[in-house]
């Protein structure tokens, strides 16, 4: 679905949080509703693993290969989904395990698998992080352990949570509350829990990612979806986070509205001139799903912008007219009104010494 974005007129009232540094978006379009120091660069924790696993996940959509787990991929500290050298299963896996439990081993076995090193993976995530304008952003490490140089953003977290949501496998993972991993050797299933507790906690919620060492402190990414509203909120070291992200998103939720824009149904007689017919049939089509500022669908001005006529010829398809959608002054969201069937010109009649010519040549092939 394509959502676009009015402007936000704010509220008052905005959220206190516990969070040294945090933002909160709408998903789709960026479009920033609250932030605090969110240029600041801080570590970000295991959050990082947000970005690991959108690129195992994007190197596993081709071809989904199997992982075989070495002494070095699980030779990391801090939390783990148990890996054991020898152990075989797919970079999906492995990306389901470190979202779900925060697996530094997984995230490290990805880093390995896919690049040689932990050193050459981090190249290929400060690369993704510059595709995707994460300009704060520096990343070290595959699984967030502390290093000096391994630092973001609130706002550049909020940037990389929209795009991996984007990815289907990689919301799929990150929205449940408990999942079965599949290893191919040894043959098992292994059901972990998802350390995100706002999935249970938070009406809407669909991820993302925990994250804590004692420099990053307490931080979280959190997305969640009410009634075609998408938001994502980041805390960076913030002590009471969950309660941060029960804050922010309801705050979100009373600021913004979805608003359907779908002109299908319309449907018009349109004159033709100096065509073989007198009318053109011209039907609406369906639009983008615009947010706007919640209440205020009743300003919304719809504007139909066709012609008296048209001149021959029209094509089949050919956008004739078009529906504006306004909100105080200004154009939120428009769609196209086409023309349903060819309306044709008539026949030229040829010149007067074309059809001489023929003539001539006619009487000449009788002959």
């Amino acid at each position: 679905m394509s959502v676009r974005v009015a402007p936000v007129a704010y509220a008052v009232g905005e959220p206190q949080v516990s969070a040294q540094a945090a933002i909160l978006i709408h998903a789709d379009s960026g479009q920033v509703l609250y932030e605090k120091n969110a240029d600041e660069q801080r570590s970000m924790a295991s959050t990082t693993k947000i970005m690991t696993a959108l690129i195992a996940l994007e190197t596993a959509a081709a071809n989904d290969p199997v992982v075989t787990i070495t002494e070095p991929m699980v030779r990391v500290e801090g939390s783990s989904m148990g890996l054991q050298p020898g152990d075989r299963l797919t970079l999906k896996s492995l990306a389901a395990g470190m979202l779900i439990v925060s697996g530094n081993d997984a995230a490290n076995s990805v880093a390995i698998a896919v690049a040689g090193s932990t050193e050459a993976f981090a190249e290929k995530m400060n690369l993704r992080a510059q595709e995707l304008g994460m300009e704060h952003t520096h990343f070290v490490t595959p699984s967030g352990l502390d290093d000096e140089a391994h630092y973001s953003t609130a706002r550049d977290m909020a940037t990389l949570a929209a795009a991996a949501m984007k990815n289907p496998d990689f919301a799929a993972i990150v929205g449940q509350k408990a999942m079965n991993i599949s290893f191919v050797s040894p043959e098992q299933t292994r059901r972990y829990t998802n350390h995100n507790k706002l999935l249970s906690m938070y009406e809407g919620c669909i991820g993302v990612k925990t994250g804590f060492t004692k420099k990053s402190g307490r931080c979280l990414v959190s997305a969640a979806e009410r009634d075609g509203v998408r938001l994502i909120a980041v805390t960076l070291n913030a002590p009471d986070d969950w309660n941060d992200h029960i804050a922010l998103m309801d705050y979100g939720f009373t600021q913004l509205e979805s608003f359907p824009v779908d002109d299908s149904g319309y449907c018009v007689a349109l004159p033709v001139t100096g065509g073989l017919t007198s009318t053109v049939q011209v039907q609406g089509t369906r639009g983008e799903t615009v947010v706007i500022p919640r209440g205020a669908a009743a300003r919304v001005e719809r504007l139909v912008e066709l012609p008296r006529f048209v001149y021959a010829p029209v094509m089949e398809q050919q956008a004739v007219g078009r529906v504006r959608y306004v909100l105080d002054g200004q154009t939120i969201a428009e769609t196209a009104l086409l023309a349903q069937a060819c309306a044709e010109q008539p026949p030229q009649e040829k010149p007067f010494w074309e059809q001489v010519w023929e003539s001539i040549r006619s009487l000449f092939q009788m002959d």
